[in-house]
Protein backbone atom coordinates (compact mmCIF):
# COMPACT_ATOMS: atom_id res chain seq x y z
CA UNK A 1 0.00 0.00 0.00
CA UNK A 2 2.89 2.73 0.67
CA UNK A 3 4.27 1.99 -2.81
CA UNK A 4 0.65 2.67 -4.22
CA UNK A 5 0.44 5.78 -2.32
CA UNK A 6 3.76 7.23 -3.12
CA UNK A 7 2.74 6.97 -6.27
CA UNK A 8 -0.48 8.16 -6.37
CA UNK A 9 0.93 11.00 -4.43
CA UNK A 10 3.26 11.89 -6.74
CA UNK A 11 1.06 12.08 -9.96
CA UNK A 12 -1.14 14.26 -7.79
CA UNK A 13 1.81 16.61 -7.70
CA UNK A 14 2.55 16.31 -11.48
CA UNK A 15 -1.36 16.84 -12.51
CA UNK A 16 -2.10 20.58 -13.30
CA UNK A 17 -4.89 21.78 -11.25
CA UNK A 18 -8.16 23.19 -12.76
CA UNK A 19 -6.78 26.79 -12.30
CA UNK A 20 -3.37 25.90 -14.17
CA UNK A 21 -6.43 23.58 -16.83
CA UNK A 22 -8.54 27.18 -17.52
CA UNK A 23 -4.96 28.78 -18.12
CA UNK A 24 -3.70 26.38 -20.19
CA UNK A 25 -7.03 26.63 -22.31
CA UNK A 26 -7.02 30.44 -22.85
CA UNK A 27 -3.29 29.63 -24.40
CA UNK A 28 -4.49 27.16 -26.39
CA UNK A 29 -7.57 28.85 -27.63
CA UNK A 30 -5.23 31.89 -28.60
CA UNK A 31 -2.65 29.63 -30.31
CA UNK A 32 -4.83 27.41 -32.31
CA UNK A 33 -8.32 28.87 -32.10
CA UNK A 34 -7.47 32.76 -32.65
CA UNK A 35 -8.94 33.01 -29.05
CA UNK A 36 -12.38 32.24 -30.34
CA UNK A 37 -13.09 29.80 -27.67
CA UNK A 38 -13.43 30.71 -24.13
CA UNK A 39 -14.47 28.48 -21.77
CA UNK A 40 -15.82 29.50 -18.23
CA UNK A 41 -14.55 26.65 -16.43
CA UNK A 42 -11.75 23.48 -16.84
CA UNK A 43 -11.91 20.97 -14.40
CA UNK A 44 -10.69 17.26 -13.58
CA UNK A 45 -13.66 14.30 -12.79
CA UNK A 46 -13.07 11.06 -12.07
CA UNK A 47 -16.14 9.73 -13.03
CA UNK A 48 -15.57 9.97 -16.89
CA UNK A 49 -14.42 6.87 -17.73
CA UNK A 50 -15.29 6.25 -21.41
CA UNK A 51 -14.27 9.50 -22.50
CA UNK A 52 -11.59 11.63 -22.46
CA UNK A 53 -13.02 15.06 -22.26
CA UNK A 54 -16.38 16.55 -22.01
CA UNK A 55 -17.96 19.82 -22.69
CA UNK A 56 -21.44 21.66 -22.48
CA UNK A 57 -21.37 24.62 -24.25
CA UNK A 58 -24.54 26.19 -23.18
CA UNK A 59 -22.90 27.05 -20.23
CA UNK A 60 -19.31 26.85 -21.35
CA UNK A 61 -17.87 24.41 -18.96
CA UNK A 62 -14.84 21.18 -19.99
CA UNK A 63 -14.57 18.50 -18.18
CA UNK A 64 -11.30 16.28 -18.37
CA UNK A 65 -10.98 12.53 -17.42
CA UNK A 66 -8.46 12.67 -14.67
CA UNK A 67 -7.11 9.09 -16.47
CA UNK A 68 -5.52 11.96 -18.10
CA UNK A 69 -3.19 13.00 -15.33
CA UNK A 70 0.32 11.76 -15.62
CA UNK A 71 -0.11 11.45 -19.64
CA UNK A 72 1.99 13.48 -22.13
CA UNK A 73 1.10 17.20 -22.06
CA UNK A 74 0.78 17.37 -25.54
CA UNK A 75 -2.05 14.64 -25.43
CA UNK A 76 -3.49 16.79 -22.32
CA UNK A 77 -3.22 19.70 -24.65
CA UNK A 78 -5.20 17.55 -27.48
CA UNK A 79 -8.01 16.55 -25.65
CA UNK A 80 -8.56 20.28 -23.98
CA UNK A 81 -7.87 21.92 -27.45
CA UNK A 82 -10.58 18.93 -28.93
CA UNK A 83 -13.10 20.26 -26.57
CA UNK A 84 -12.50 23.82 -26.65
CA UNK A 85 -13.11 23.16 -30.58
CA UNK A 86 -16.72 22.06 -29.49
CA UNK A 87 -17.52 25.30 -27.81
CA UNK A 88 -17.48 26.66 -31.67
CA UNK A 89 -18.43 23.60 -33.63
CA UNK A 90 -20.67 21.16 -32.61
CA UNK A 91 -20.03 17.44 -33.87
CA UNK A 92 -16.84 16.06 -35.43
CA UNK A 93 -17.62 17.44 -39.06
CA UNK A 94 -15.29 18.68 -41.69
CA UNK A 95 -15.76 22.17 -40.01
CA UNK A 96 -14.22 21.16 -36.59
CA UNK A 97 -11.57 18.84 -37.83
CA UNK A 98 -10.36 21.36 -40.27
CA UNK A 99 -10.42 24.11 -36.58
CA UNK A 100 -8.18 20.94 -35.09
CA UNK A 101 -5.95 21.15 -38.18
CA UNK A 102 -3.70 23.49 -37.22
CA UNK A 103 -2.37 21.44 -33.83
CA UNK A 104 1.17 20.00 -34.47
CA UNK A 105 0.45 16.84 -32.33
CA UNK A 106 -2.63 15.72 -33.63
CA UNK A 107 -1.98 12.31 -35.37
CA UNK A 108 0.59 11.60 -32.66
CA UNK A 109 -1.75 11.99 -29.35
CA UNK A 110 -4.53 10.72 -31.32
CA UNK A 111 -2.49 7.64 -31.77
CA UNK A 112 -1.80 7.57 -27.80
CA UNK A 113 -4.83 7.36 -26.98
CA UNK A 114 -5.98 4.84 -29.20
CA UNK A 115 -2.90 3.02 -27.61
CA UNK A 116 -3.87 3.25 -23.96
CA UNK A 117 -7.99 2.68 -25.31
CA UNK A 118 -6.32 -0.75 -27.08
CA UNK A 119 -4.22 -1.95 -24.03
CA UNK A 120 -6.73 -1.39 -21.89
CA UNK A 121 -9.18 -3.44 -23.13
Amino acid sequence: YTTLFRSLAKEARLAPSDTDLLERAATLSGTYLGGRAVPSSVRWVDSMRSRWGSCTPVDRTIRLSRRLSGMPEYVVDYVLLHELTHLLVPGHGREFWAELAAYPKLDRAQGFLEGVTHAAR
